[in-house]
């Protein structure tokens, strides 16, 4: 068959290529983590392979999509203003500023802005966690106009993670104040500790807060802050480390329940 086309794609951090028809229609797409190429119909196989060939990297299985589990079913069962997973980090605040870019000229910088780079930095981190079992949600709503900045769930439990923007100064957590360079410090330990527990709340799973530290030159804890994790940036790796809290259909059901937007609104 003349005309195939093989177009790369990216989604969640994971690469496939597919394999589609002059018109379009896909026939089949190669995952290259698991080496298998999913056949939507078996009338073009070798046609496929064939396209394929300059592509594949050794032995490769072939046959239909697997079937989707109960997660995965809920998950597309989603309507799409439902789906929270399509949410870029800091997805609050880009739609704040696009709505309200603010004056052109400011005698300081606008603070979402500075949020927004932190949330980025953060949200892009976690998001390379994903090929290893791990699934990061960003800009959760609660109700009240409260949300938590990015939801880490995978084998070693769940995660509520406050992103704070810290470029090039000292900050100082003494529980729960927290104190950036010559601020007044404020009491941040305690919204990052009831997001986490409104997160538990809502997915009946325990839900661990944790505060990272944008761009922080130096970091100073006095003692370690009750149930709160304080990472820099660079740290954030480390929450990928533990494992045995959760099974991975474990972790996909959670995911699925905290994509769906209404598993938020109830609380």
């Amino acid at each position: 068959m003349d005309g195939l086309r093989v177009i790369p794609t990216w989604r969640h951090g994971r690469e496939r290529l597919y394999v589609c028809l002059p018109d379009g229609r896909n026939l089949a797409w190669y995952d290259r983590e698991t080496a298998r190429v999913n056949l939507l119909g078996e009338d073009h196989a070798e046609e496929v392979l064939e396209a394929l060939g300059p592509f594949l990297t050794g032995p490769v299985s072939v046959g239909p999509p697997p079937v989707p589990t109960p997660a995965e079913l809920a998950r597309l069962s989603l309507r799409p203003d439902d789906d929270l997973a399509p949410n870029r980090p800091g997805e609050a605040l880009l739609i704040a500023l696009d709505r309200d870019p603010g004056p052109a000229r400011r005698l300081r910088p606008d603070p979402r802005r500075r949020a927004l780079t932190a949330e980025r930095t953060v949200g892009e981190a976690l998001d390379r966690m994903d090929g290893a079992g791990w699934h990061a949600l960003h800009s959760v709503p609660l109700p009240g106009g409260d949300r938590i900045h990015h939801l880490l769930i995978g084998p070693g439990g769940l995660y509520a993670v406050h992103a704070l923007y810290a470029h090039k100064q000292r900050v100082t957590v003494a529980d729960p104040q927290v104190g950036l360079g010559r601020h007044a410090p404020l009491p941040l330990l305690r919204r990052v500790r009831a997001d986490a527990d409104r997160a538990s709340y809502a997915l009946t799973a325990e839900v661990r807060p944790v505060l990272v530290l944008v761009g922080a030159s130096d970091v100073t804890l006095p003692a370690p802050p009750r149930a709160v994790r304080v990472l820099t940036d660079g740290e954030l790796e480390s929450l990928t480390r533990s494992g045995g809290v959760l099974k991975p259909a474990d972790v996909e059901a959670l995911h699925a329940m905290a994509r769906d937007r209404n598993t938020w609104s109830r609380l």
